[in-house]
């Protein structure tokens, strides 16, 4: 873990938005195509907003959410909502969007046929992620029943999530298909949520989801 300190948001944002892009931009020289995973909340917006004007070959890079409500997309708590509107705007606005949810149930078969679509695209090329001062990191949530499998080596793409703190079921890239993505960056502001990362690290990934996935992982951190 590599943590970069930032004196304001704002300059944290242009600054990752620009790391993003040379990420991207050094795994499309070598692929035809090349995916991007990202978070939906509040924090990653600022960077979206910057990063959506990088001049990239944007119709060769596929985009999805790294964890989804189980929410029509037209909802304000749809992760797909956030990343269409904030990131797929711009020069960004050809990238290709993978949903994890369409709609409907969150049966076997729906999940078996996301993960299909999802499969060629994997390893992740670049992985945005966010935290919650909880610890969660996609919808990974401490605690949360079937965590220890999603967070297992040998856990399938996706898992459904139905954390008892939230008021929806989740669908969620597991540890293993975040944690192997080639290109690993973390976004956290605020005292609370440095604070609790660094707890994390000292706890077993079944108390704190995050320290499964953020080795070898750059970290920017603003107040």
């Amino acid at each position: 873990m590599r943590l970069v300190e930032y004196a304001d948001r704002d300059m944290l944002a242009i600054d990752v938005a620009n790391v993003l892009a040379g990420a991207l931009e050094t795994a499309l020289l070598h692929h035809e195509t090349v995916s991007f995973a990202v978070p939906g909340g509040t924090t990653p917006g600022s960077v979206f907003d910057a990063l959506c004007a990088a001049n990239l070959e944007w119709y060769r890079v596929h985009v999805f959410p790294t964890d989804e409500r189980c929410v029509d997309e037209t909802d304000e708590r749809s992760n797909a909502k956030l990343i269409k509107e904030r990131l797929l705007t711009n020069r960004a606005s050809s990238a290709v969007f993978l949903p994890l949810f369409g709609g409907g149930s969150t049966s076997d078969q729906n999940l078996a046929e996301t993960e299909a679509m999802l499969a060629p695209h994997l390893p992740l090329s670049v992985l945005l992620l966010g935290m919650g001062g909880d610890m969660h990191t996609a919808s990974l949530f401490p605690g949360m029943k079937g965590l220890e499998a999603a967070l297992s080596s040998n856990a399938p793409v996706l898992t459904v999530a139905r954390p008892e703190t939230q008021p929806e079921a989740r669908v969620s890239l597991t540890g293993q298909a975040l944690d192997g993505a080639l290109s690993k960056h973390l976004v956290i502001f605020g005292a609370e949520k440095r604070e609790a990362l660094e707890r994390a690290m000292t706890l077993p990934p079944e108390e704190a989801p995050i320290s499964a996935v953020v080795n070898n992982t750059n970290v920017y951190w603003a107040e």
